[in-house]
């Protein structure tokens, strides 16, 4: 359903730090598109490939328009996650790397009785989410 998701940033530089942190606890890594303006503009994580033709990334940028980067009332990116410690490890790396909690991690039988669960902010306020579902105990 998607291709890909861009986040707004006011510090590239941060925003690097923290979701190379974040999303590498999940297993996720940095895309290289090999357009140096891009790579020097742009930061993702995921798969890019054959010029985009194949990509499912998540990327963080300036906004094109030169106003500040905000944060969506609402909006909320939710990644998956394999088991439950990649679920705290996310949760972990995100506040190291900068990031405010928004809900430790545990079951949410509110959504399933199988949805566990992390929310954190990065430091520019984007919410993201980590989820791992098919099991309801550490076996």
């Amino acid at each position: 359903m998607f291709t890909y998701i861009c986040l707004g940033t006011n510090d590239l530089d941060r925003a690097v730090r923290f979701y190379d942190a974040a999303l590498g606890a999940l297993g996720i890594q940095r895309c290289i598109t090999g357009d140096p303006e891009m790579d020097r503009t742009f930061a993702g994580w995921g798969t890019y490939g054959n010029d985009g033709a194949t990509e499912i990334a998540l990327w963080v940028c300036s906004p094109f328009n030169k106003q500040a980067a905000t944060a969506g009332n609402g909006t909320m990116v939710a990644l998956g996650a394999k088991s439950w410690s990649e679920v705290e490890n996310f949760h972990s790396a995100a506040i190291a790397g900068g990031g405010t909690s928004e809900g430790l991690p545990g079951l949410r039988p509110q959504y399933n009785a199988d949805f566990y669960a992390a929310y954190v902010r990065d430091p520019d306020g984007n919410k993201l989410a980590a989820v791992c579902r098919g099991f309801t105990s550490l076996r």
